[in-house]
């Protein structure tokens, strides 16, 4: 009963982590007009909050390792309602910069250490599950909490969804603060010593991994809502319906990528990698009609999210005698990933190489990825032949 209450309380956090990293994907139109700047521009709020959450993942988690892990993580979702505060009220551009930075440096320490006391509460056989479980309210929030502040900011006011995100804050603060015990202080953190369990290659090489695949999911995810309204020539009403259907792709994949990584990491990672580069390879096809649309978007959200527990679980696994840090720095990989995909998807367009090519960007990222699975093992096979 206890586990099930921690779940369900980490998943609540990510559920309002989940709604404030993903809002900006449907309002990119909307923030760009009100902000008064392009499109590929208002994308680089995409790029800053994934900044923000590489350059606190470590810091923050080594910061607040000294803490209980319930005061820790309730800290680190005041950041977050501060965060989303400041968006509603950011009178410029620049600032609403500065506020996604501020806003994202909860992001890798809460999913770092909240991962850790996930797999803690459980057997060992399901602590990917039990991470893909703290993931669910991710991807819940995109079932939910995206389209509704999509919806909000269309009709409302995007300030109005960033508000509403900023109370989501609040209510996760009192959802740790009744599941989570009070716990006794850790101790201060060998920072040299967590940092070279970092430096091995077989953990940089599963980063590498999860940046390859992020970096694939947040290619196409970023700019969603103009590649739907240029191939699918797709109305407000129907974009907001499609973050819906992504948001379902999200949940299934995530709740399988537990399943299969619990049975094979390797495998899981390879099998859902391919799926991925095959699916963002159609994917210009599938979207020229909004059937093709609707049902491209779930298989391909559910392939994008379908990741994260594998790879989550690669690196907490290579890197046992640091999990908590290598953890957060590893959702820190993610966002580099996000920033590199928004980068190259932004690119791909700012080069007139036209919407279409954005999810053909991600299909070769995602192929890389893969590639780097193939290399981890055969670099593994190597070394064991040498022992």
């Amino acid at each position: 009963m206890k586990s099930t209450a921690a779940l369900w309380a980490l998943a609540i956090g990510a559920f309002a982590i989940g709604t404030t990293e993903f809002t900006p994907m449907g309002l990119l139109p909307v923030i760009a007009a009100d902000v008064q700047v392009s499109i590929p521009t208002a994308g680089m709020l995409v790029f800053a909050y994934a900044a923000g959450v590489m350059a606190g993942a470590p810091v923050m988690t080594l910061l607040f390792s000294r803490y209980g892990k319930r005061s820790a993580l309730m800290a680190l979702m005041l950041i977050f309602t501060l965060g989303n505060l400041l968006s509603a009220f950011a009178p410029s551009y620049a600032t609403l910069l500065l506020s996604r930075l501020v806003t994202s440096l909860n992001h890798g320490a809460f999913f770092g250490i909240g991962a850790v006391v996930a797999a803690s509460v459980v057997p060992k056989d399901r602590q990917a599950s039990a991470i893909a479980a703290m993931f669910m309210g991710l991807t819940v929030a995109n079932i939910g909490g995206v389209p509704a502040a999509t919806w909000i900011g269309q009709q409302v006011g995007w300030r109005v969804a960033f508000g509403g995100t900023a109370a989501l804050g609040l209510i996760t603060i009192a959802s740790l603060w009744l599941a989570l015990p009070r716990g006794e202080p850790g101790a201060r953190p060998d920072v040299r010593r967590e940092l070279k369990v970092l430096a091995r290659p077989e953990v940089l090489m599963a980063m590498g991994t999860t940046v390859l695949g992020a970096g694939a999911m947040f290619a196409l995810y970023t700019y969603v809502a103009p590649v739907l309204a240029d191939i699918t020539h797709a109305s407000p009403g129907f974009i907001a319906f499609a973050l819906v259907l992504i948001g379902v792709g999200f949940t299934l994949g995530n709740s399988l990528g537990g399943r299969l990584a619990d049975w094979s990491l390797d495998g899981a990672t390879k099998l859902i990698l391919a799926a991925l580069a095959i699916v963002m390879a159609v994917l210009p096809l599938l979207l020229t009609t909004h059937v093709g649309a609707a049902i491209g978007l779930v298989v391909w959200g559910a392939a994008a999210f379908g990741i994260v527990p594998p790879v989550q679980m690669r690196v907490m696994q290579a890197a046992a005698q640091a999990p908590g840090l290598a953890s957060s720095v590893n959702v820190g990989a993610f966002n580099l990933g996000n920033a590199l995909g928004a980068a190259l998807g932004g690119a791909a367009i700012g080069q007139g190489l036209g919407y279409a090519a954005v999810p053909l960007t991600g299909a070769l990222l995602a192929a890389g990825g893969l590639g780097l699975v193939w290399l981890g093992q055969a670099g593994r096979r190597r070394a064991a032949q040498c022992a």
